[in-house]
């Protein structure tokens, strides 16, 4: 099957002048910033373990919905452990299966590299991360070399639907020398500096379209997005951007797909923006979270036995989403190995001193952490 009267964007004569409406992105730009003054705000109110936790949950949250988009499904655990490990707070003695460690590795080189020049280097070690626990990649660490189209399609064999066509394997050199050298120039305090979202949403958009590696382009470049809104606040953004876009994933690809023709790209920015200030509104709830539940666990830690408190840390841990349809009988049971006489009279005595609520009777009854976050 053949793209070649398709003319996707990097067949285009003026390919990569991308064009957009600055003026309809001022008002989401500007409150990008706002909401970063705020959400640095309300970090000046954390302890300092509190803060590295956060940091913890924010970019193990991260990594396991970047490789969630993809249909890779990791185990949680393992992802925070290597974490932990990764900045200095031990963790627990288990071997870390290479794909949670690769992804954790990947993100912590992102965190901490921030403010570097990008380069390919780089991305090769990025890609040896992500790609450490797959055997079926032939081209690992360098841009894709196979001489076939890279294709992203969909349907059964012999009814295929090509959504986008990539520019061949013998391009990438060039293509990504040239995608490179125009995010450093766009970087803060260069000549060519751009707006954060805008920045971040073409670099997104451009990656995928060239489609360098032969997987993982689209974990590579949720993370490229990641870097340039760093480099624009000069730290570490803490931006749930993957669960975000992970929320919005069927939109997500729409969006992609709708924008891999023209050169004009002010409706995939606008969406791009959009799902950032949703992930910034994710990031500031867990920040919320984290505030209100040591402020509870203050409050009642002399009154707590150590079921109860076994119980609240293990709900605290399920972040604000907190346990699915909330906590059971049985569930407190499982986390305490008490009797259901105990674990009835445990849990009325956390609703009584305010630590949690109840809905529902009988059998049905559950219990959510009575804590108050801003969506």
């Amino acid at each position: 099957m053949t793209s070649a009267k398709q003319h996707w964007n990097w067949q285009k004569p003026d390919w990569p002048t991308f064009i957009w409406d600055a003026e309809k992105l001022k008002d989401l730009e500007a409150r990008f910033l706002q909401r970063t003054g705020l959400f640095q705000g309300a970090l000046r109110h954390m302890g300092e373990d509190d803060k590295t936790a956060l940091t913890i949950e924010v970019i193990s949250a991260e990594a396991y919905k970047t490789s969630e988009i993809e249909g890779e499904f990791l185990d949680r655990e393992s992802l925070q452990s290597s974490l932990r490990r990764n900045f200095g707070l031990g963790g627990e003695d288990r071997r870390i299966p290479p794909a949670e460690k690769g992804i954790a590795d990947m993100m912590t080189a992102l965190y901490r590299g921030f403010d570097r020049l990008l380069d390919g280097a780089t991305l090769f070690h990025w890609h040896r991360l992500v790609m450490s626990a797959r055997r079926d990649v032939t081209d690992v660490g360098c841009y894709r070399t196979h001489p076939d189209p890279m294709q992203v399609v969909s349907g059964a064999y012999g009814d295929t639907k090509v959504h986008f066509e990539a520019p061949p394997s013998a391009c990438m050199a060039a293509e990504m020398a040239r995608f490179i050298d125009w995010f450093n120039d766009t970087a803060p305090n260069n000549v060519h500096v751009l707006p954060p979202l805008t920045r971040a949403g073409i670099a997104h958009l451009w990656f995928v379209s060239i489609h360098p590696f032969e997987d993982g382009n689209g974990r590579i470049g949720r993370a490229i997005s990641e870097l340039a809104l760093s480099q624009a606040l000069a730290r570490p953004t803490l931006i749930a951007l993957a669960y975000a876009i992970e929320t919005r994933r069927t939109a997500y690809y729409r969006a992609l797909e709708e924008s891999n023709k023209p050169l004009e790209i002010t409706d995939w920015l606008l969406w791009f923006a959009d799902t950032v200030l949703a992930a910034q509104a994710r990031s500031q709830n867990l920040i919320d979270f984290t505030i209100e539940k040591t402020k509870l666990l203050d409050r009642l830690r002399a009154r707590l036995n150590e079921r109860q408190t076994k119980t609240l840390l293990r709900m605290f841990r399920e972040g604000p989403d907190g346990f699915a349809g909330g906590l059971s009988a049985e569930n407190y049971i499982s986390v305490t190995g008490t009797s259901r006489a105990t674990a009835t009279r445990d849990l009325n005595d956390l609703v009584g001193m305010g630590a949690l609520t109840r809905s529902g009777k009988l059998k049905g009854t559950r219990y959510h952490l009575n804590i108050r976050t801003k969506e």
